[in-house]
């Protein structure tokens, strides 16, 4: 009784002197600007990440929430086997999703990898769970959006879950493209019914995603520092869209931009010092292996001769309901998981079968490549970065500095396959694919990735084999390989793997090239031959169609004659051939140019002169009939659709926000239009899917940056939240926003109120 009493008194005297609390183990504070871009500041990485998570779920609980049930492969159990995810940047059967990530997620390899991971970008992972748990909590049960309301899969998240959705954050260029052609593999005789593949993956199309990087040096720019555009083209919906952030830890990191959906860090943005973006590079982020199989075995193979028995996974799927699971079973190889699809021409027979080897499989090297990259105070230092760990997965890194330096490189997790490789490992069947993947003989260990002393992963091509181009004038990409980034140097061309070389640019490209060389020759009409922010914004919303340049005269004097065309033809000649919202006639050349899909040039492709080439529209004989019928095609179209030949482009395109319709300016790509919008037809018009997303533009004074930008379909997700159109809008009338980046912009900006968070 005597030892309780002095307990008693003592911490009754601990709490009247008052003890020193302990310290929370993550603590952020949060403050909001206009259109909500949250401040995240910390004191530490983990503080950080816990900032991130909590801003990010008010925003997008619901599309989150999902993600995290889509990566742990529990889409069937939820919705259904037959309804359809969102998988990279197509839609996919649930059940095909679900068996394809319990069969590519390897999570003792991930859960081995992550601990390898610097101290801070653990800290950062950890952090946002606890901060996308600590949010849940203070949102409580009614306090979750309507939308996913009382819904099971809004849960609390574990270590795991971040794990999965970073490694499909890895795959999205490359393995998840191919999901089907995973979970259809079966060996022969036994079928696949319920996933019978029913379109190549690999067919040519223009799915929309891409973007336009600029990077201008001292050169060229008025002010002599460097200046950067980022124009994305990515998602409009789901969990590819980008979201605004600002992150502080005082001494450390100060960068503000934009991360996917679980993100911890700026995947994409600026420091006081440089600012960088990426687009999707031409390089493959992959190799398929074709197999000799056993003949005793269609589930062995050779190599070298020796047979091989291929490992098998029974992949169990929960069902709604109670019902029994769907179980499958899978097979690998030493290169990766067997694929198969007739319509590509992937079968798996008794003699050959063919299988998946992804370099960014448990690539676990982005983050910490991206907050080196965060942390630069050069060009010089970004680029170190990207060739050190060979973590950035599948896009170009295009970046300017504010001594006026600016660089592309296109250097990523890539296959380390050579020319020669390409050559000597082709199959019989290898030409088939050439252009769209590299096909090697996987019946040989020698055609295997070869190891190259030095690199972060055995069988990654090292940075100095791959494509980097420093300049003091300007470098650019979009989407096109490395070898045209400056047309005034031409890059080396280097192995196949790492895209096309010495071939005709896309129109967008070409586009994007001759927009620069006219500001820089002061043939645009604008006075000076420099650059500058306001030339540089002008620049990426002008909403020019290089087809328009090239096409449209050519057709009206193809034209005359044409009695049933008339109104068509007063339609283009009346039209200002760019794609702003008071663009009339807009729809139409952009349903006949859909329609006459591969034109004829007089001029043809010049590698001499590749931005100008190739060029001059051939309308004689078959050549001008078939234009005349895409014409007509296009007319009949837009008769159908009910929408005027002369229509105004503002009333054709635009966002379904709510009830309203806000007008979207901006065309697809293959108009050769830089302001990408791929758009969807809907009842009265098109709705952008894939497009400019965020896009800034960046350049420096002596404090700091200078930024513009805007994030074409706002923060949230929530119908509910007052950032849910608020971008789109000013996106519409092409308002851009001055970035807060200091403590007194931010204020200025609407930054008072300050939410602090710990646990």
């Amino acid at each position: 009784m005597r030892y309780l009493a002095s307990l008693a008194a003592g911490a009754a005297l601990l709490c009247a002197t008052g003890a020193p609390a302990k310290a929370p183990r993550f603590a952020a504070t949060i403050t909001r600007t206009t259109y909500g871009i949250p401040h995240i500041r910390a004191n530490s990485w983990g503080g950080l990440g816990y900032g991130v998570a909590y801003a990010y779920t008010q925003d997008n609980l619901c599309m989150l929430a999902e993600e995290f049930a889509t990566v742990a492969g529990d889409r069937s159990r939820l919705w259904g086997p037959k309804g359809t995810a969102t998988l990279g940047f197509d839609r996919i059967d649930n059940l095909s999703s679900d068996l394809f990530f319990r069969t590519i997620v390897d999570l003792p390899a991930l859960r081995s990898g992550f601990v390898k991971a610097s101290p801070a970008t653990q800290a950062l992972v950890r952090g946002y769970l606890a901060g996308y748990n600590k949010a849940l909590r203070d949102l409580g049960p009614q306090g979750v959006p309507v939308a996913c309301r009382g819904k099971a899969w809004v849960r609390p998240i574990a270590l795991d879950d971040m794990l999965r959705l970073t490694e499909k954050q890895m795959l999205l260029a490359s393995s998840l493209a191919l999901a089907p052609m995973v979970v259809f593999a079966a060996p022969p005789g036994v079928a696949q019914a319920s996933l019978a593949p029913s379109e190549d993956p690999l067919r040519p199309r223009d799915v929309g995603f891409g973007s336009n990087g600029w990077a201008f040096g001292s050169e060229v720019t008025a002010d002599k520092r460097g200046l950067l555009v980022g124009n994305p083209h990515f998602p409009w919906t789901g969990p590819s869209r980008f979201y605004e952030m600002h992150l502080t830890l005082p001494g450390k990191y100060d960068v503000m931009g934009v991360t996917l959906a679980g993100g911890p860090i700026v995947t994409l943005g600026f420091n006081k010092d440089v600012a960088w973006t990426h687009t999707v590079t031409a390089a493959q982020h992959f190799t398929v292996f074709q197999l000799k199989l056993d003949p005793a075995d269609p589930t062995a193979y050779l190599v070298d001769g020796k047979s091989e028995k291929m490992r098998r996974s029974t992949i169990s799927v929960p069902m709604p309901d109670g019902a029994a699971p769907v179980v499958r079973t899978l097979y690998a190889t030493r290169y990766g998981p067997l694929i198969a699809n007739p319509l590509a021409g992937f079968v798996w027979n008794k003699t050959t079968a063919f299988t998946l080897r992804d370099a960014n499989h448990n690539n676990q090297r982005a983050l910490d490549t991206w907050l080196v990259i965060g942390q630069a105070h050069n060009v010089g230092e970004v680029r170190a970065a990207v060739e050190r760990t060979l973590g950035i997965p599948w896009v170009n890194t295009i970046t300017a500095d504010r001594a006026g330096n600016a660089m592309h490189a296109d250097v990523t997790a890539v296959p380390n396959v050579s020319t020669a490789k390409v050559k000597e490992c082709a199959t019989p069947a290898s030409a088939a694919f050439a252009g769209r993947l590299v096909l090697l003989d996987g019946s040989r260990s020698a055609c295997d990735w070869d190891k190259a002393p030095g690199t972060a992963v055995a069988g990654l091509m090292p940075a100095r084999d791959q494509a980097v181009l420093e300049r003091r004038d300007y470098v650019a990409n979009s989407n096109d390989s490395y070898w045209l980034s400056n047309p005034k140097v031409p890059a080396i061309v280097r192995s196949p793997i790492l895209g096309a070389a010495e071939t005709a640019r896309s129109l967008r490209t070409r586009s994007g090239l001759l927009e620069i060389e006219r500001r820089l020759g002061g043939t645009d009409g604008l006075a000076g031959t420099q650059i500058d922010q306001p030339r540089a914004e002008a620049m990426a919303f002008a909403n020019k169609s290089l087809a328009a340049e090239l096409a449209v005269d050519p057709i009206l004097a193809l034209c005359r004659g044409q009695d049933d065309l008339k109104a068509a033809c007063a339609a283009l000649a009346g039209w200002d051939r760019r794609y702003d919202l008071d663009s009339r006639g807009a729809y139409l050349f952009a349903a006949f140019w859909d329609a006459v899909k591969a034109p004829q040039w007089a001029v043809p492709f010049d590698q001499a002169d590749a931005v100008h080439t190739p060029r001059d529209l051939v309308t004689s004989g078959a050549a001008g009939e078939k234009l005349l019928a895409a014409l007509r095609s296009a007319v009949a179209r837009l008769g159908k659709e009910g929408i005027a030949l002369d229509a105004r482009w503002g009333d054709v395109q635009f966002a379904v926000r709510g009830t309203d319709h806000i007008p979207i300016h901006g065309a697809a790509g293959t108009l050769g239009v830089l302001n990408v919008q791929q758009a969807d037809v809907v009842a009265g018009g098109i709705v952008p899917k894939h497009g400019t997303s965020y896009i800034q533009v960046v350049g420096f004074d002596a404090a700091g940056p200078v930024a513009d930008a805007l994030l074409s379909y706002s923060q949230a997700t929530d119908p509910a939240s007052p950032y849910y159109a608020d971008q789109t809008r000013a996106f519409s009338v092409k308002k851009w926003h001055r970035l807060p980046f200091t403590p007194a912009q931010i204020a200025a900006d609407g930054g008072s109120k300050v939410v602090r968070i710990s646990e």
